[in-house]
């Protein structure tokens, strides 16, 4: 079972207003169809969000800034792992 600030902060929330100025990361999140990790991450690499007080909020033009540097090409950019090599005995 998920804890009660994963239900709160770590899951995309749909928006009262797609259209809104202004969203939460989690309606970003939901935007976007990326996962809230992920949308954090992309907002602390671009510098792109307003902060008030300590919630991270998005404009418009933010959220196109997001949409092109995740959804650039096409495809959603994710973190691969690789694989680790079996080492010789």
């Amino acid at each position: 079972m998920a804890s009660e600030k994963f239900e709160k902060y770590a899951r995309p929330i749909p928006p009262a207003n797609p259209d809104a100025e202004y969203m939460t990361i989690q309606e970003t999140a939901y935007v976007l169809h990326i996962g809230v990790t992920l949308a954090r991450q992309l907002v602390k690499k671009t510098g792109l969000y307003s902060r008030m007080g300590r919630r991270i909020v998005t404009s418009r033009a933010d959220r196109a800034g997001l949409y092109e540097a995740c959804h650039a090409g096409g495809q959603v950019r994710r973190r691969t792992t690789r694989r680790r090599t079996p080492t010789a005995a």
